[in-house]
């Protein structure tokens, strides 16, 4: 009860504060009429990749566009795509996948868009002690220390050993249609690993058809303890989860996916298309906090992580302890106890045009339902190109950042230049594998790897 009147009083304050700049500097955002709906509900998983709405709040950007919101946390990613759907949410922190699983049909339908990316990179791969151990017998040392990035071949041998003894070897990811089943399949395979198949058209959705490693899901929150109690050998999950795991000495993180992929698509907000079309001002002035939350929390440097690591360890955002927050929020990154390394760019919430939405990060997660079935069917290089700009709305996005540029709160040298198409993010580095992502040929790129569907194949 007292946070709750804290945070009304803190509110209150800050519309007090935004109601004297409008008066005496005249912010009228000429371009964007006024929100057609102020009050509004957003959902968030505790994640440290929603620190941009936990900022947007904190630091009065809401209340700066005349929006007075309400920041809920969710059960779980199913529920926040349901709420969404429902109109219970006005819009939420969402996997990048989910817009673009339920637009094609898989699971929920619903048209569901981004304007938003929200971050890059932020997620690991984390293994119990035990798996770790015969993992590390495996893996080059540098100066008594593992050499990353650690393939997914050091681990075929615990595989195995669960395979002798005829027990499942199980690994958890936090949905279907998310960058952490994406990740962490990827990451398998490329170990010549197999994560098995989903078959929606057989009625089969569980994902582990010719599996060598089990896929299941497991909420974010719960899976240091799902660890724990051995009913799964590790997971792919964001922070502040796998340093939790280093924190409470029951697991290792073997890599991050910055270390599979530098600077991946990670999380986006996302609306109903429905929503988006009755309530665009709205949509544009929540666009505009958040590209400016964005910013805030990589400006300078990352000069403003120290306060969002305070924001974030309250209870009413991700509730975790501060000190397993900064592990990656300050730069760092913690694989075994006191191997910290250096991974500036582990959470990047602006820089690299992090924000807008480039339908190239929509055609990789399309491309990856692909390879395991999620989208039983061939489809062309143009239904790939087509399902991407209708689901990630870089058009959108401008429009909010030009108004930013106009209004002298931004520069037009922060975002990507908007006279171009704009469709391929820039700026990535190399996937684990080696194999080229060629987002311009998603066939081609499908078919380019050695596990996995592609052609007409069927699962």
């Amino acid at each position: 009860m007292n946070c709750t009147i804290t945070r009304t009083f803190n509110q209150l304050a800050q519309l007090i504060t935004a109601v004297s700049i409008f008066a005496y500097t005249g912010i009228a955002h000429a371009e964007i009429a006024p929100a057609e709906k102020p009050d509004l509900k957003l959902g968030f998983i505790k994640l440290t990749d929603m620190a941009p709405l936990a900022v947007a709040w904190e630091q009065g950007f809401f209340l700066d566009e005349g929006l007075f919101v309400e920041l809920e946390a969710q059960a779980n990613w199913k529920v926040l795509l349901d709420r969404v759907i429902t109109g219970e949410l006005d819009g939420a922190h969402m996997l990048a996948g989910q817009p673009l699983g339920a637009t094609i049909g898989y699971g929920t339908q619903a048209d569901i868009i981004t304007a938003f990316s929200m971050d890059l990179n932020g997620n690991g791969i984390t293994v119990s002690n035990d798996v770790w151990e015969t993992m590390n017998q495996n893996i080059p040392q540098k100066d008594g220390k593992p050499v990353h990035p650690i393939s997914a071949t050091a681990l075929k041998p615990a595989v195995e050993e669960f395979h002798a003894r005829g027990e499942r070897f199980r690994m958890g990811m936090v949905f279907p249609v998310s960058t952490h089943n994406y990740e962490l399949r990827y990451w398998l395979a490329a170990g010549g690993l197999h994560p098995g198949y989903y078959a929606p058209q057989r009625g089969d959705t569980s994902g582990t058809l010719n599996a060598e490693v089990h896929l299941s899901v497991t909420p974010p929150p719960q899976m240091p303890a799902t660890l724990e109690a051995g009913t799964i050998q590790g997971y792919c999950v964001g922070e502040p989860w796998n340093q939790q795991a280093v924190f409470k000495g029951i697991g290792v993180p073997v890599i991050t996916d910055y270390e599979i992929w530098p600077n991946n698509p990670e999380k986006v907000f996302g609306v109903s298309a429905s929503w988006a079309e009755d309530n665009p001002n709205t949509h544009l002035r929540l666009l505009r906090a958040l590209i400016r939350a964005a910013y805030w929390l990589d400006e300078n440097n990352n000069a403003n992580r120290a306060k969002a690591v305070e924001i974030l360890a309250r209870p009413s955002y991700v509730g975790a302890d501060a000190e397993v927050i900064a592990n990656s929020m300050t730069g760092t990154f913690e694989y075994e106890k006191g191997d910290v390394r250096e991974v500036p760019d582990f959470n990047v919430f602006f820089r690299h045009h992090a924000t807008y939405p480039y339908p190239s990060d929509a055609i990789w997660y399309l491309s990856q339902m692909r390879r395991w079935g999620q989208i039983p069917d061939a489809k062309t290089d143009d239904w790939y190109m087509k399902t991407a700009a209708q689901v990630y709305r870089g058009d959108i996005y401008t429009q909010a950042a030009k108004s930013l540029i106009n209004d002298g709160l931004m520069k037009a040298e922060d975002f990507p230049d908007f006279s171009q198409k704009n469709f391929v993010r820039p700026a990535q580095g190399e996937l684990i594998d080696g194999v080229t992502f060629t987002p311009l040929q998603p066939n081609a790129y499908i078919d380019s790897f050695d596990i996995g569907l592609k052609g007409t194949d069927t699962p």
